[in-house]
């Protein structure tokens, strides 16, 4: 084993590359359950056997030492038995790990021998792991093909994680490195292949701003009842700056909450609270049969999310619709309603992604965000430009609401609320734009100023909103136009007259030399 640093770059072009497997033969949306498993299995082997060895220095030939010292400091890699199907005496005992398979790569069986191990793993390490795996198999016909083409594809895939770039001992990369090859693994997968993968994953440069604009602190308790893949709780946590935080999250689709474990474990937030479930029609997230509360509450949800639950809102057992029920083909208000609903009274703030149509439509849509306005709860509208998601060309924006506006809380006495049109400025890329760094401070800075910049900020006064029926379209408040240069109609028409006259001079030399070559 090298000491040497692996570098981002080859780490993620290692990790993309092992995909080459399955392209072609398995659907994206498929095979990146795969590739993301193994690179979780391979990562904490290699963090197993660099802590094993370390301790073995320490404790000698002390296995169970060892292993106990193992298990208190992170998890279990326990042994895996291979039984035989008709007599059940165990014919295989070996290390439920990356390298035992890899040993293994050339078996018959090689499958149902890796389903074993993820079984093994799981089972060893319930309190994290438990369920996160029950959505792969990779000894699956339907997916993975035939016996021989599935066997030769699970060698192929268990050779190309055994390539030097992706060798992960902690001494060689560190948490962040894995973790941030995860989230770059996730993010190809989604613009590789489009809406089906792209629903779980934010680009992070969107994370990260959603995150900053929520300003989560040390002690809070933070949330995304729409979690995905888990990134914008893993950014929401970096904006902390410090340990002190406790996460949770809601998924409604299985693999994705898998994900989302997975890379919680790979960030060392493997306490995190991430439920399987459909937030807006059974949300998990409860104590004591009530919503439970939190300090900061992000989301990236679905946009314009069809048959949400719009029947069973009406008695909703947490009363999160009172301000109306939100239309059955559109649940982004279903969703910023939870969101407030789970922020603490007159102290937690909300930070959420929508579509433009949230800002203007009216009918029931009109009705709740007019009352979310008359309740001073909203604290900023920021556009942003198109093309930012894998998902969709369209612009969208971010909703700000500020529970310490309400009455009796810090911030009641400011009325206004932060207009920023950031639709200009971003990256341009082939396939998708980008914000970068510039540009994320410059919206963070002029939310927290909270003063008018030409053509980019106006702060509206509530008469303001009222006086436009509460349409929150930003073109309304933040005046974008651009002037048209006056244009001399004088000066223009001198210089036509200039060009005709060179012209006549121009004709009259080419008819003279047309004359000498026809001589």
């Amino acid at each position: 084993m090298s000491n040497s640093k692996i570098d981002q770059k080859d780490i993620n072009n290692a990790a993309w590359a092992a995909c080459d497997t399955f392209r072609g033969v398995v659907d994206p949306a498929q095979y990146k359950d795969y590739i993301l498993v193994m690179l979780f299995m391979k990562y904490i082997s290699d963090v197993w056997h660099d802590h094993y060895e370390a301790y073995s220095k320490q404790y000698g030939k002390d296995d169970t030492r060892i292993r106990r010292k193992l298990e208190r400091e992170r998890f279990i890699l326990p042994f895996a038995e291979i039984k035989d199907h008709e007599t059940g005496e165990i014919t295989d005992r070996f290390l439920a790990d990356y390298y035992s398979l890899y040993e293994r790569r050339n078996a018959a069986n090689i499958g149902e021998l890796i389903n074993v191990v993820l079984d093994a793993v799981e089972e060893a390490n319930k309190v994290k792991l438990e369920g996160v795996f029950r959505n792969i198999d990779f000894n699956s016909e339907a997916n993975l093909g035939k016996t021989k083409d599935r066997n030769r594809r699970l060698k192929m895939l268990l050779e190309d994680f055994n390539k030097p770039q992706l060798d992960m001992h902690p001494t060689r990369v560190s948490e962040d490195v894995i973790g941030n090859t995860y989230i770059y693994l996730i993010e190809r997968f989604a613009s590789d292949s489009g809406k089906k993968a792209g629903e779980f994953y934010t680009p992070h440069k969107v994370s990260e701003l959603v995150a900053k604009l929520a300003g989560p602190k040390s002690g809070h308790r933070i949330c995304d009842p729409a979690c995905g893949s888990g990134g914008l709780l893993i950014e929401a946590a970096r904006e902390v700056g410090d340990r002190n935080y406790a996460l949770f999250g809601m998924e409604v689709n299985g693999s994705t909450w898998a994900l989302a474990r997975m890379n919680m474990f790979l960030h060392s937030a493997d306490s995190a609270r991430i439920e399987w479930c459909n937030t807006l029609t059974s949300p998990a997230l409860v104590e004591n049969d009530r919503l439970m509360k939190f300090d900061i509450v992000v989301a990236n949800p679905p946009f314009s999310l069809d048959k949400w639950g719009a029947d069973e809102a009406g008695n909703d057992r947490f009363n999160r619709f009172w301000r109306g029920v939100p239309p059955k083909s559109k649940g982004d208000w279903a969703v910023i309603s939870h969101m407030v609903e789970a922020a603490i009274e007159k102290e937690g703030r909300v930070s959420v992604v929508v579509p433009h149509g949230v800002l203007f439509r009216g009918a029931a849509e009109g009705r709740i965000r007019r009352k979310m306005i008359e309740e001073n709860l909203l604290d900023a509208v920021i556009g942003l430009p198109g093309n930012l998601f894998p998902t969709t060309s369209i612009p969208v924006a971010i909703l700000v609401f500020d529970r310490s506006r309400e009455k009796g809380g810090a911030n009641e006495k400011r009325q206004d609320v932060i207009f920023i049109d950031a639709s200009r400025e971003f990256v341009p890329g082939k396939n998708q734009n980008a914000l970068s760094d510039e540009h994320i401070q410059k919206i963070k800075e002029a939310y927290l100023a909270r003063k008018n910049l030409d053509k980019y900020a106006y702060v509206a006064s509530f008469k303001e909103i009222k006086e436009n029926d509460f349409n929150l379209n930003i073109p309304r408040y933040v005046d974008t136009f651009e002037e048209e240069e006056e244009i001399d109609i004088d000066a223009v028409q001198q210089e036509i007259d200039q060009l005709e006259k060179e012209l006549v001079q121009v004709r009259a030399k080419m008819a003279a030399m047309l004359k000498e070559v026809i001589r």
